[in-house]
């Protein structure tokens, strides 16, 4: 059972589905925005999305790591993509928009291409699972919110539907570096494998390195979000100053300094604790903004 929660990244999983419910029920819900789906629709939604998710963290563990079972991860690979794109068909025709089951299916042809060939090019591994999370949260707007939009809301909901797309870009970037962080921990095991890897290519030392300077994106990102949505409001400002710029900056201070596996699995941690508080971050919109 442990094995299965590994290779199907169990973690990353759960903050996606934490960061679905803060989007439904502290972004949507308390401000009154139209919806489509109900409490029901809602839980096969993010059902569907985070079996997407395992399916392609099961095929991109099972290239990475050669001790993995490899028939049960193809059992896996195969129940959570058929789970996945079975209830994107169902979710899309329950909401009248047949065409959105296009988003499962073209996320599935991805794992293929990375299975085949594309595992082969330099960071592609890093950006998937970026991706796979930005999807996942993206999904909660996609079948939740366009197919409600009205020409009486269409203003409001375009404001909200921004707001999700912003957290998924910084999600985006912050799983990127949190992988880069993995492959620099696993160096060793991967150039035995003949993996290719940014450490491997630019080594470890230098890979620290540019992380802690990649940090800057997300950084500058969050900078954009207070300008935009939330810079009349002093106490959010203080917030996520304190709680999302602070951890990221001390982030970028400690990368340069990093040496040792234990200072770099801290820096791993960190982020996880990053990701996290931006997601419960949505659920402090109806107390910060009313």
């Amino acid at each position: 059972m442990l094995s299965i929660l590994k290779i199907i990244k169990f973690d990353n999983l759960l903050i996606i589905a934490i960061a679905q419910l803060c989007i439904r029920y502290g972004l949507f819900e308390p401000f009154g925005i139209a919806i489509t789906l109900n409490g029901f629709g809602i839980f096969l939604l993010i059902l569907a999305t985070l079996s997407i998710a395992a399916a392609g963290n099961v095929i991109i563990h099972l290239n990475d790591d050669e001790k993995t079972n490899e028939k049960l991860g193809n059992r896996l690979f195969i129940i959570f993509n058929v789970i996945g794109v079975l209830l994107g068909f169902y979710l899309s025709n329950l909401i009248g928009r047949p065409g959105f089951a296009v988003l499962f299916i073209i996320v599935s042809g991805i794992f293929y291409m990375y299975a085949t060939y594309l595992k082969e090019i330099l960071v592609v591994k890093n950006i998937i699972i970026g991706v796979l999370a930005t999807l996942s949260i993206l999904a909660i707007g996609i079948f939740d919110l366009l197919p409600a939009i009205t020409e009486k809301n269409r203003e409001s909901q375009t404001v909200i539907f921004s707001i999700i797309f912003d957290y998924s870009v910084f999600a985006f970037l912050i799983i990127v570096l949190r992988e880069i962080l993995k492959d620099c921990l696993n160096v060793d095991k991967d150039h035995n494998m003949g993996l290719k890897t940014i450490p491997i290519v630019l080594g470890k030392e230098r890979t620290i390195k540019l992380i802690g300077i990649l940090a800057v994106l997300p950084i500058a990102a969050v900078i954009y979000y207070i300008y935009t949505y939330l810079f009349s409001n002093s106490l959010a400002v203080v917030a996520v100053l304190a709680l999302i710029v602070a951890p990221l900056i001390f982030f970028i201070i400690k990368s340069f300094t990093a040496e040792t596996d234990k200072q770099l699995r801290l820096l791993k941690h960190l982020l996880r604790i990053v990701l996290l508080i931006t997601a419960i971050s949505l659920l402090m919109y109806q107390y910060l903004l009313k």
